[in-house]
């Protein structure tokens, strides 16, 4: 088995009010300098065939219309 990671986030442009809402949180709570938070998902698991991956994030793991997806594969 390969343990794989998938990073999905919003797509640049995308509305992402979960990121507005921490970028906006985060200096009332004394943390300065924050720009451009965005909030993403990360999936692991584990797949006998590396080749599969990108068509489970197409069809299911991530919305393509929306979302950006990153695909990461350790040993």
């Amino acid at each position: 088995m390969i343990r794989a990671r998938v990073l999905i986030r919003p797509k640049a442009g995308i509305l992402d009010p979960q990121g507005e809402a921490v970028q906006r949180a985060l200096p009332a709570l004394g943390f300065a300098g924050v720009a451009n938070v965005h909030i993403g998902r990360l999936v692991e698991l584990d797949v006998e065939d590396a080749a599969q991956l990108e068509s489970m994030c197409e069809k299911l793991l991530a919305n393509p219309l929306v979302e950006d997806y990153e695909i990461q594969v350790g040993e």
